[in-house]
């Protein structure tokens, strides 16, 4: 695979910035998932690995002492940046707490320009069109709004409008925050079997259709109501949403994901957003860009005037 990483030394990004070309998943990811996804056998082995049994039972050791030994692995293997890290690698109950690590306050700055939209974390976006049918292409592969969200008349309410799908591997930082001020509605768990996210599996699954996933609805100060939906992956049982239907403020925490890669969808009715010009440029040519928590990536368009 391949993504952009934005250059933010460059010229501002309201305009064409420079970016870098970055290969990633190793080819040893790549044959694996080939080979669970591409095969009778692989999905003959795969269909016990997906199941939220399988998903509990590696819940439950991830959050034992035991499993504190992965951590140092898991940072030499990523190269991981410890530099803003609240705690001591020691000071780890276990990789599930590792995992799900704090960072110093400021690590991740927040835009509160107002008609900014921001990043809800770090992770690797592309943006995608909703069609007048009610359909989006995601590598290849169909969804429709009704099957995504279970609700054919909240569906109906974003024809035409964007969607902004934000793919967590292991290595990013796993919480994730609100992305503008104002009010949600309480949280909806559709449950499913836990896929993984990266984009092999999407050829075969249709993985955002299948996968447990919850959202809620926001009406957002700045950019009209939107949905924000967190899908679980492969061994992920757990997404943790840290409050129910109440006011929200921009940057706010709201929730985190236990081990494994996740993805982040936003909904955004029609005319709403404008994506900045990199990332519809990359998202053009099915390019993902690597973006963090709080940063800018797009404006509130025409229907926020």
């Amino acid at each position: 695979m391949q993504y952009y990483t934005r250059m933010t030394n460059c010229i501002p990004r309201d305009r064409y910035p420079s970016a870098e070309l970055v290969e990633t998943d190793s080819g040893t990811q790549e044959k694996t998932l080939g080979f669970l996804y591409g095969t009778a056998l692989g999905r003959a082995l795969l269909k016990p690995l997906v199941s939220p049994f399988v998903s509990k039972t590696c819940g439950r050791f991830l959050d034992s002492r035991l499993s504190r030994k992965l951590i140092p692995y898991f940072i030499k293997k990523c190269d991981l940046d410890m530099t803003f890290v609240n705690r001591e690698v020691d000071d780890f109950k276990s990789y599930n707490d590792f995992f799900t690590r704090e960072l110093v306050a400021n690590a991740r700055p927040v835009d509160h320009t107002n008609d900014h939209l921001i990043s809800p974390c770090d992770s690797k976006l592309l943006v995608y069109e909703i069609n007048e049918d009610l359909c989006v292409q995601i590598k290849n592969t169909s969804y429709t709004m009704h099957e995504l969200l279970r609700d054919a008349r909240l569906a109906e309410k974003y024809k035409g409008g964007s969607m902004f799908i934000f793919r967590l591997s292991v290595d990013d930082y796993h919480r994730y925050c609100y992305i503008d001020s104002g009010r949600k509605t309480h949280n909806r768990r559709i449950p499913g079997v836990f896929h993984t996210v990266h984009p092999a599996a999407g050829d075969l699954y249709p993985i955002y259709k299948q996968n447990t996933r919850e959202y809620c609805m926001m009406r957002t100060d700045h950019f009209g109501d939107v949905i924000m939906m967190e899908v679980g992956a492969l061994n992920v049982g757990r997404i943790v949403n840290y409050k129910q239907k109440g006011r929200i403020s921009r940057g706010e925490e709201k929730g985190r994901f236990e081990f494994g890669g996740s993805t982040i969808v936003l909904f955004f009715k029609k005319d709403r957003v404008v994506p900045d010009p990199d990332i519809m440029l990359h998202s053009s040519l099915e390019i993902e860009t690597k973006v963090s928590m709080g940063e800018k990536i797009g404006v509130g368009g025409v229907g926020n005037v």
